[in-house]
């Protein structure tokens, strides 16, 4: 299915919300094996994003997973670089090869990625491909960064509407609270500013990603941001709203059998 599909009727779209929030699961489950296996603790910002990495690549993207440098296909970029392991299961998950993941660049200082993006999306425009679209997912602790507002203003000037950013907004970063450190809020005023389009969604609903993304897409005269309100490590209990500590390190036994409990009965829950 693309953007271009008919939008889906209402017991379809049920189904098929029911359908991704069963992969959701299983990507979180996987996600959190992986995670354990590595030996670090990055699974709070991945359980965050989970939603919307699976709405996008299942539904939103165009891209063919066995040619991944296919010229016509949508661009993803990663900026929250922290959200890699989710990322990968989801990659995988689509069928991209670890000998092409699927990955169009590196990401993990912040803001970083928002640049490339951006880049991206102009390098498109350029070239005279105008049917891709570039779609980049930030945290909102990384917009404490200045090199993202310059991306904003940018992209604002331009109106490059081929470009979307998706916004992990958890209102939590390592350590505690955003506005505990520097305060982004408010986040839809601020983009608006910068002559783009904004819509406010639960980032854990997938239908309301799915409605964003397509109201995206649609948008001629601009750059469009979606802000997704997010629970940081949503889906496993004792990591909801809990922003760990670098020293915590990866699940315990007793936290590991926990969560892949929890994950279990909501991928059979959604079957």
């Amino acid at each position: 299915m693309t953007l271009t599909t008919p939008r889906p009727r209402t017991e379809e779209r049920n189904a098929l919300v029911k359908k991704l929030a069963r992969i959701c699961a299983r990507v979180r489950r996987r996600t959190l094996e992986a995670v354990r296996e590595e030996g670090h603790d990055q699974l709070g910002g991945s359980f965050s994003a989970t939603e919307i990495l699976v709405a996008v690549y299942h539904e939103v993207l165009r891209h063919r997973p066995e040619d991944p440098q296919w010229s016509e296909r949508d661009r993803f970029v990663l900026s929250k670089g922290h959200a890699a392991p989710a990322h990968r299961v989801v990659l995988a998950e689509q069928g991209y090869s670890p000998v092409a993941p699927g990955i169009e660049c590196a990401s993990g200082s912040p803001g970083q990625g928002l640049s490339a993006a951006l880049g991206m999306a102009v390098g498109l425009w350029l070239t005279g491909q105008r049917e891709p679209r570039v779609w980049c997912l930030v945290g909102d602790d990384e917009l404490q960064e200045g090199q993202c507002w310059e991306v904003a203003m940018a992209a604002g000037h331009r109106r490059q509407s081929n470009f979307t950013v998706l916004v992990d907004a958890s209102g939590l970063q390592r350590g505690g609270p955003i506005a505990d450190t520097l305060e982004v809020e408010p986040l839809a005023d601020k983009w608006r500013a910068f002559g783009w389009r904004v819509r406010e969604v639960d980032g854990h609903d997938l239908g309301a990603i799915l409605g964003a993304s397509r109201w995206a897409s649609a948008i001629e005269d601009g750059p469009q941001v979606v802000i997704a309100r997010t629970t940081l490590g949503r889906g496993v209990s004792f990591l909801e709203g809990v922003p760990r500590r670098r020293e915590a390190g990866s699940p315990t036994d007793e936290e590991l059998a926990l969560a892949m409990g929890e994950l279990r009965a909501e991928e059979e829950l959604c079957s």
